[in-house]
Parts: C-alpha cells; structure tokens; sequence
C-alpha cells in the first residue's frame, strides 16, 4: 500500500530491470528530442511509477513536458503525466498491475486521527492524506471527474471516515443523491441527520433549513457540531433546481463555514455555466479525477497546468489547494464494506472501534516492498504493523 524508493532491497529482479528499462527509454526520447536530461531514481506507487528527472544545464522545463506523449508511446503507456518539483521534472508511468488503497486497513494502521478529518487516501510518497474540514483553507470542497473516475468513491470515502472517527457531537451529515445512486450504502449511518435526499423540491427546502440554520450559528456564535452536506452530481441539481439551488448554495459556500457548515460536491461538469458562481472562489480546495482535455482540468482545478487529463481514472486524484498540487491514489471502500461498517455501527458501542474488524489478513499493495527490513538487525518476519510503520509510521499528511 505504502510507496517504495527505488533503492529498496527488497525490490524483484524483474521489477528492477523493468524499472532500469523505462529510465533508460526516457533518457533517450529526451536525448533524440534534443531536451537531455538524467534519471535520477524513482518511486513505485500502488497506481504509477514516478521517475525523477534532472534537466541537463540549458534544457528547458517546457520541452519535456510537451514530449509526454512520445514518452507514453516508448513506453506503451496509454499517457504520463510530467510536472516539475523542486529541482527535478518527474515523469509519472501507469503501473499496468495497479494496486487498490483499502480504507478499512488503511485504518486499521493509522495512529489517531485529527478530528473532524476525512481520509482521502496515499499521496505519492506512500503518507496518508487527510482534510481537516475546519481549517480555514478548507472550507468547502469541490469534487470533478469524467464517468469512471472514482469522484463518488472518494466522497463515500470521506464520508465514511468521518462517521468512523468522529462522534455525533462532532460530525453530522446529510446525504443530497438526485440520482439515487452515489451515496444508498451509506444510508443508515448515525450520524445521518436524514436519509439521503433524491427529491429537488426536498433538497431545496432542506437547504433552506441549512441556511436558517447557518443564521442562527452566526448569531449565537457556535459552529458545533460540523455538518457536512456530500452532493453528488451538483451541476444538475444546480440545473433542476434552477435559481433558488443557485442562490441556496451560494449562501452556504461564502459563509458556511464559520458557522460549522461544509459542502462536498461533486460534479462531471465544473463549468461555471452550469454551476455559477460558486465555483470562482467559494471552493478552496479541488479534488480532481480524470478530465478529457486540458481546458476541462484547468476548470476543474482552478489553475493551469495540473495535468490532469493524463491521470489514469478509478481513483487517481489531485488534490489543489493554496496553489499546490498533490497526487493521490483514493482508499477504496467497496459497497459491502461500507454496509457492513453501517451495520456494525448501528450495533457496537462506535468508539470500541470494533466495526473495523476484518475477516482477511492485511496485505501492503505490491509496491515491491513487501517484507522490507524496518531497521539494522530486524528480520523480514518483522510484524505487518511494524513493516507499515516502516514506510509513513506516524506521519500523516493533514491539508489545514
């Protein structure tokens, strides 16, 4: 599950051959196309391989990036996604074995969670990722991808986070699904305020209610517990709901948040025709999947040059927030898991943490780095926790 450096011991022959051959087919696409430059190792992700690349003196940023696709065909790769960091330019593969994130182990190996933050999955160093839903930077958050892309997952993966680390008195939800198809496993969890919501005419007057609601935190100046309003699909709420949605949503997004008012949102189309004006500023941070062109990403991220028409789709994200960009691979919850957990949670005590119990053994995602020595002396028998600890430990990633 974790990321593993290229300098791992416990990395396969074959891995190490296949890794050693795309670094040399990148440094000679660069060297033919006259932007030479070094590979300079890399790192084995759950959905892609990251190589890092030093420009040699006087090669510009701009001409590897636009070689992508030449570097995608020598490769056989369907794209690659090239970005600079730092020093380096690196140059991220589609793994053709990608690995699935599983929230529930994730979980199960993770020190405590920071409250009132959602689980978003593993960056691209193998660290957890989290919002913190009250951070000033947070606020609100927007969710884009095309059809496959993973975009409800992630909101049932926050979703679902949250109810797991958080009590009522911390965390309540509501569930806007006009489709009816996004949130149904997640109906009966206990922090739901409501069953989730198909009908527009409903989901109006409830917002309604969310917004009398919000006036009277802002009076009293209280903002516990946070309610978290998850919307899937909101551009055709937005279209089916016609001015009043507009303005309702608006409301919320410019002043929710102090009142311990969040909206997740999600949408395949972030344009602002369909979504007005709450997408120009009122959604500090971007979750972006998938998109089928350049432009589509700009919209979707806010800024230029992400790149995420090159991401790989089923839960292979950007997270953009305060100018910086950030890729990661979504923790999975399948619809079973999620009912499973929904139900042991209307049983168990939910602080006895008991709902996260697992028939199967945890396994780390095969990044190659599987029974890696945890330090001078330890066996390859060392404990699964301890070899996780091995890769992130304690260190979590909270965007605050």
């Amino acid at each position: 599950m974790a990321a593993s450096s290229w300098e791992s011991p416990d990395l396969t022959g074959d891995r190490r051959q296949l890794l050693e051959y795309q670094a040399d087919q990148i440094e000679t696409i660069l060297q033919t196309h006259r932007a030479p430059g070094r590979v300079i190792g890399g790192t084995v992700t759950p959905g892609w391989i990251r190589y890092q690349v030093v420009p040699a003196l006087g090669t510009k940023v701009a001409s590897i990036v636009k070689l992508s696709e030449e570097i995608a065909l020598r490769l056989g790769a369907g794209s690659v996604r090239i970005s600079r960091h730092g020093p380096n330019v690196h140059v991220e593969v589609p793994r053709k074995d990608a690995q699935t994130v599983r929230l529930l182990q994730l979980c199960q190996h993770l020190p405590e969670i920071p409250k009132q933050s959602a689980i978003l999955g593993l960056d691209e160093s193998g660290i957890p990722l989290l919002l913190r839903l009250p951070s000033p930077e947070v606020a609100h958050a927007l969710i884009s991808g095309t059809t496959g892309s993973g975009k409800t997952a992630l909101a049932q993966t926050m979703a679902l986070s949250l109810a797991m680390h958080n009590r009522l008195g911390e965390v309540q939800m509501i569930l806007i699904d006009p489709k009816g198809e996004g949130f149904g496993p997640l109906n009966g969890l206990p922090h739901l305020l409501r069953p989730a919501v198909r009908e527009i005419h409903q989901a109006i007057f409830l917002l309604g209610e969310l917004v009398e609601e919000m006036i009277r935190r802002d009076r009293e100046n209280i903002s516990e517990p946070r309610v978290v309003v998850f919307i899937d699909e909101v551009a055709d709420l937005i279209e089916q709901g016609g001015n009043a949605m507009s303005r309702l949503l608006t409301r919320l997004t410019q002043r929710g948040r102090s009142a311990g008012i969040h909206i997740i949102a999600c949408t395949q189309k972030p344009l602002a025709a369909s979504i007005g004006s709450i997408t120009r500023s009122n959604f500090p941070v971007r979750l972006v999947g998938s998109v089928t062109s350049a432009d589509d990403a700009k919209i979707a991220a806010g800024i230029a040059g992400t790149g995420a028409e090159k991401l790989m789709g089923r839960g292979d994200f950007l997270l953009v927030a305060k100018g910086r960009v950030t890729r990661f691979q979504v923790a999975y919850a399948s619809p079973g898991e999620i009912r499973r957990v929904v139900a042991r949670m209307q049983e168990v005590n939910r602080r006895s943490r008991r709902w996260l119990a697992e028939e199967t053994p945890f396994t780390l995602a095969d990044t190659g780095t599987d029974g890696l020595q945890t330090g001078k002396g330890k066996s390859p028998s060392t404990s699964k926790r301890s070899r996780l600890k091995a890769f992130f430990g304690t260190q979590l990633k909270l965007l605050k």
